[in-house]
């Protein structure tokens, strides 16, 4: 899958500047707002890391969540892009595949390095 944009559609881990920790898919960034948005993204709450707010998980998935990038801390690849045994082929936009193994593959350690390489 030929994509100026990989990381679009994987599993992103986000750590807030508040402490709290997200997972979700990678639906979109926008350079010009500096914003990330993601989808069906879980809450992990603080987890016992330092703050003057700890916040518990959260139990909903939410559909997406619009993240302020000034206010992300970090953010860490969770499974890599696949071609899923498919050409390279520039005609193919996305892929939705069902069956996609949990993969701590790649650390992003700032935001504005993952805004540098998208765009």
């Amino acid at each position: 899958m030929a994509s100026s944009k990989p990381f679009i559609g994987c599993k992103i881990g986000l750590l807030s500047k508040a402490q709290n920790r997200y997972e979700g898919i990678l639906y979109t960034i926008d350079k010009v707002n500096s914003t990330a948005v993601l989808a069906n993204v879980k809450c992990f709450g603080t987890e016992g890391r330092p703050t003057d707010r700890p916040t518990p998980p959260k139990e909903d998935v939410y559909e997406y969540i619009t993240f302020r990038g000034s206010d992300i801390k970090d953010i860490t690849l969770c499974e890599a892009p696949r071609s899923y045994g498919l050409p390279q082929d520039p005609a193919i936009i996305q892929v939705l595949y069902k069956n996609i193994a949990w993969l701590k593959l790649l650390r992003i350690s700032s935001f504005q390095h993952l805004f540098i390489y998208y765009f």
